[in-house]
């Protein structure tokens, strides 16, 4: 079935609808957020109704607010209002959804549409501790509906509805070629390198995949390499208000070989990093939340050339990292990762829904008979 998201005001006067809580971002174009709102006239009397869609990065603490500090910025505000209407700001056009609802819910049921901007980004929240409290910080996106006689009025909560959605972005269909690198080291008292080449087996992973890393060493060293350290990292680059930048191990696996001197070797490993491994880790960066829904690990962040970092609030990226440990004294011999070049980076996606692939939508019958209460 197809399912319509509703939500409505504590007095039970205003109510919002959506078809669906997730809006794709194709990196050149964002799904535009289309939605209903059902109002009673009677209740308003003088005042209007009006919808907002909030993008806000939040950084901190809710306790630090009482002192003035402000760690939540709204970072893209747009406002319509849909009663009494306002002929240049009614959709132009009704979705099939709009036109749907409108037919079901009567005269008093009102459009509404925003175009996201392409700078925006996704939404993203990172996980609290186990004594934080009050909302997590992140990057949220919020559809309001509610009523006042103008905008600067105070919005109170008895007549006011908040639905938060999300900016999600797909794998792509087409990708380019698996990262590859190679390193050599050379070692005091040896007078020949050690050389490693690994590679991965494709670009971009969705959640949940294992990763091939394919390792190749040629060691013409007097050094035998007893442990294969194999990890994938998390880094997380808080780039509005702090600069700060996390490094999250979000899984390793270490691998004993024997890799005797003036020798080859060549072997393939599989390591998958999974949210279920790393649910005590505070600050790990994790794709935007619904309520009572799960999530997973944050995917990586896409950027459009000439964007402006400091609007996208929190960056993601991943790195593998392979580390050849050496017999007796255990210490890494040297690091080797797959961002040493920008076209070397380990992507993490979702897939492609089929919605997306097929957004040909249901047919009336079916995509009004499951509502969602949120």
């Amino acid at each position: 079935f197809g399912r319509v998201y509703k939500k409505t005001c504590p007095n039970g006067k205003l109510s919002i609808y959506l078809g669906k809580r997730d809006f794709v971002d194709h990196v050149e174009h964002v799904e535009p957020v289309d939605g209903i709102v059902l109002i009673d006239p009677e209740y308003l009397k003088d005042r209007k109704v009006y919808v907002t869609l909030t993008c806000a990065f939040r950084y901190g603490r809710d306790d630090l607010d009482v002192i003035g500090l402000t760690f939540r910025k709204d970072l893209y505000v747009l406002t319509t209002q849909l009663y009494p209407p306002v002929p240049d700001q009614a959709p132009k056009t009704l979705t099939p959804l709009q036109d749907k609802l409108m037919k079901k819910l009567g005269e008093n049921a009102y459009p509404f549409t925003f175009e996201m901007a392409t700078n925006l980004p996704c939404s993203v929240t990172l996980q609290p501790g186990a004594d934080d409290v009050g909302k997590s910080c992140g990057v949220d996106f919020e559809v309001k509906g509610f009523c006042a006689e103008n905008l600067e009025e105070k919005i109170h909560k008895r007549n006011s509805v908040r639905l938060v959605i999300r900016k999600v972005q797909f794998a792509p269909i087409s990708t380019g070629p698996a990262p590859k690198s190679e390193t050599t080291r050379q070692f005091m008292m040896s007078d020949k390198p050690l050389h490693l080449e690994a590679s991965l087996d494709k670009e971009i992973y969705y959640h949940g995949d294992p990763i091939g890393v394919n390792v190749n060493i040629n060691n013409t060293t007097n050094k035998i390499v007893k442990k294969i350290k194999v990890s994938v990292e998390q880094i997380t680059d808080v780039v509005l208000y702090s600069l700060d930048k996390y490094t999250k191990v979000v899984c390793s696996e270490e691998f004993t070989e024997n890799v005797a001197a003036n020798s080859t070797f060549s072997k393939s490993y599989s390591v998958t990093p999974r949210l279920s491994d790393n649910r005590e880790k505070r600050g790990l960066a994790l794709d935007g939340k619904l309520k009572h829904e799960d999530t997973n690990l944050a995917s990586t962040t896409v950027l459009r050339p000439g964007m402006d970092k400091e609007v996208l609030g929190i960056l993601v990226s991943y790195k593998v990292k392979v580390n050849l440990m050496k017999s007796l004294l255990q210490f890494p011999l040297f690091p080797w990762w797959l961002e040493k070049k920008a076209s070397l980076c380990i992507h993490f996606q979702s897939p492609l829904p089929k919605h997306v692939l097929n957004p040909s939508g249901d047919s009336e019958s079916s995509v009004l008979k499951k509502f969602y209460f949120c």
